[in-house]
């Protein structure tokens, strides 16, 4: 027995599975037939037994499974059904309550309904009761809900269960509200990031193709992806072409164009085409399962206004008591104490808070960032500094061949023939760059000297033999030190791009200048950043001082490092962390130290290495840099809703009490008040989530 999922008896083909419990017929029939390889399935109501007719080699536990999750659903949405029981119960009873007793009905019948209130009101607070009393017991101080406890009983003493209907209706409701943000976001999260792919068509031998499960797919396997489907895996495509909706990944409402050698994610939809992909990653391993990991994990975070709502609510509970006490003893009226008790400042805080925090993360998904938790959220909202590596981040971080000049007696294809005999087996992005270019050209790669090695001198160049003779291709540094002589070429190149020299024999064969383009977006995201407040934009690079100089000064930054190692970065963030908040924004391996060392990490681009996502507290997963003031705007918006409800909370029930204090309200009226005001101030917390996107995407919530 499983999950309440017996089988009763199995025949190769035919299994009989008993569940203990009445199910909807036509339903539990249409969720197993759309299970691939079921072929019928029949629900015996009576009996609780279900007969399945499947392909003999269909995994049992995975159907198993597969009624489990049937079920689980059945039951979310019973618990849905069954938070409503104390709105529609209170209120019901309230209202009946209330109409009875102003009307000429016996005083049996007004001394039934009294009771009946009296019973609703009790049993539907019973969970909050209990955590009340128990907390008084166990930690000697009371809560929420002791506060809550106190003020239902005292008007149920006070023979006005009216007053203890009212309060458990408008907290249930609050709290509820609460609850529906939270879940909306994780629904959100899944709704759009789910697989929600059953099966996969995997490449037998001699590529015929077959229909099998998701799980039973692994690394290295081929699988076909057709026209409208979901793409059950990440890998890479090896044949075939098409058009790619990858929002649920990257944020990115444009499909992307994707052919051979493409990387693709699963959950993207194929919208046009039929590719052929290579299983790189299957299951949890991949891009989209991650995500929505990390989602989750992120709402259980805490941000430190968080710890702050819960203290100053904590504080609320004996001060609330302390002035139903100081109100009866001046006042002798019960009626006014009871005020005192029903008007709190603790759930307004603490529900709105959460949710303001929980609705903010999950917008942040829904463009695109992957928050780890809220607490980031507050250190966005109070940044002094934002420092961005350059390769990737700033630029597109795919370098290309922008000039190529040759010396006398040579040529430009034999200046890239050269530079990509010694580059085509480097990983470094300048290789690439040449390798594109030759590639580009048509230009046959020589092959080096049997036995020839590759030398590589760290932050210079590199060096091999050909034909006897010495290729070296490296920085001006380089050629000096090699002795290889030098002309007057530097004249000819823009102090923007990156210089490559090219000898040969100790002869300069000519120089190639390498570009790396400033990403879209990237000077509007600088722009809107300064607009934010920012005051210090910094760059973090590599790359040489005359390249990082151009750099800044195209994107009008305030300051550079150049020539900078893994630990420079590292030391920049700490620096500059001394003076107020700092984020840094980077992609590779080299800026893990410095995402690690900053107060808000992000990676950003698709290009995003496994080590600096896992060191960043928030992963862009589009190469949109405009989200990064998308998303401090977020985070300060966040904070002032929050603000705001902190003032709403303390003014209007303040007035409250005091109005109670004066005999002005009676404690129905005080506790329908209170609850009102925590209801409004969880729904403008809650209305971050609910805004749609603006048109100008760089000021995501300028007019919430």
């Amino acid at each position: 027995m499983m999950f309440g999922v017996k089988i009763a008896h199995s025949l190769p083909g035919r299994t009989r599975f008993y569940i203990p419990k009445q199910l909807e017929i036509s339903h539990i029939e249409t969720w197993l037939r759309s299970f691939p390889g079921v072929y019928s399935a029949s629900y015996n109501q009576v009996t609780g037994s279900l007969l399945i007719y499947h392909h003999i080699t269909l995994s049992l536990y995975s159907l198993k499974l597969f009624i489990h999750k049937y079920k689980h659903t059945l039951k979310q949405a019973a618990c849905s059904w069954k938070k409503a029981i104390p709105i529609i119960a209170c209120g019901t009873v309230f209202l009946v309550n209330w109409y009875l007793q102003h009307s000429s009905y016996p005083a049996v019948v007004k001394a039934l309904s009294y009771w009946l209130s009296t019973f609703t009101a009790i049993s539907t607070s019973y969970e909050v009761i209990k955590d009340g009393v128990v907390h008084v017991l166990k930690e000697r101080k009371g809560n929420a809900n002791t506060l809550t406890a106190v003020s239902i009983f005292a008007s149920l003493h006070m023979k006005n269960p009216g007053s203890a209907l009212i309060i458990t209706l408008m907290s249930t409701i609050s709290e509820l509200l609460t609850d529906y943000t939270s879940e909306q976001t994780k629904h959100y999260i899944h709704s759009v990031l789910k697989l929600d792919v059953s099966y996969a068509w995997r490449v037998k031998e001699k590529g015929v193709e077959e229909k099998v499960l998701v799980e039973n797919i692994q690394v290295g396997d081929q699988v076909v992806v057709f026209t409208g489907e979901k793409i059950p895996v990440d890998g890479i495509i090896i044949e075939g072409n098409g058009t790619a909706d990858e929002a649920s990944i990257t944020g990115e409402y444009m499909p992307r164009e994707v052919s051979g050698g493409d990387n693709v994610y699963a959950g993207s939809v194929l919208q046009s085409g039929h590719i052929t992909v290579t299983v790189e990653k299957v299951g949890e391993d991949t891009s989209l399962s991650k995500i929505v990991k990390l989602l989750e994990e992120a709402q259980e975070k805490r941000a430190p206004i968080q710890n702050i709502a819960d203290t100053i609510a904590e504080k609320m509970v004996p001060v609330s008591f302390g002035l139903a006490l100081v109100t009866f003893f001046l006042t002798r009226n019960l009626n006014r104490a009871m005020s005192m008790l029903v008007i709190d400042f603790i759930c307004g805080i603490k529900l709105s808070t959460a949710t303001a925090l929980y609705a903010s993360i999950g917008r942040a998904a829904k463009e695109g960032a992957i928050v780890k938790g809220s607490d980031h959220i507050e250190k966005m909202s109070k940044l002094n500094t934002v420092i961005l590596d350059k390769t990737g981040t700033i630029t597109e971080g795919t370098p290309v061949v922008q000039q190529v000049i040759a010396t006398e007696g040579f040529n430009q294809e034999d200046v890239i023939r050269l530079a990509a005999a010694a580059e085509k087996n480097s990983t470094h992005p300048i290789a690439d760059a040449i390798m594109k270019q030759a590639k580009d050209w048509n230009i046959l790669i020589p092959t080096r000297d049997k036995n020839a090695q590759i030398e590589t001198t760290v932050g210079k160049g590199i060096s091999t033999w050909l034909d006897g003779k010495r290729v070296v291709v490296g920085s001006l540094r380089f050629m000096n030190e090699l002795k290889i002589k030098t002309t007057t070429l530097l004249q000819h190149m823009q102090n923007d791009e990156n210089v490559i020299y090219v000898a040969y024999d100790q002869t300069l064969v000519g120089v190639v200048s390498i570009f790396d383009k400033i990403r879209s977006g990237m000077h509007r995201a600088v722009h809107n950043l300064r607009h934010q407040g920012i005051n210090d934009i910094i760059m973090l690079t590599g790359d040489k001082r005359t390249v990082a100089r151009e750099m800044a000064r195209r994107l009008k930054l305030n300051w550079y490092h150049a020539e900078a190692l893994p630990e420079d970065k590292a030391f920049y963030v700490k620096r500059y962390g001394r003076t107020g908040a700092v984020m840094m924004v980077g992609d590779g391996i080299n800026d893990a130290p410095a995402l690690a060392h900053a107060d808000v990490g992000v990676t950003m681009g698709a290009k995003r290495t496994d080590i600096a996502s896992e060191a960043s507290d928030v992963i862009i997963t589009s190469d949109n840099p405009e989200m990064l003031s998308e998303l401090v705007g977020l985070s300060r918006k966040t904070m002032n809703v929050i603000k705001q409800n902190f003032i709403a909370t303390f003014a209007i029930n303040g007035i409250a009490i005091l109005f109670g204090a004066l005999g002005i309200f009676s404690p129905i009226v005080g506790a329908a008040i209170h609850n009102a005001a925590t209801i409004g101030v969880v729904i403008n917390s809650a209305r971050i989530l609910w805004l749609g996107r603006e048109t100008n995407e760089s000021q995501i919530l300028r007019s919430a």
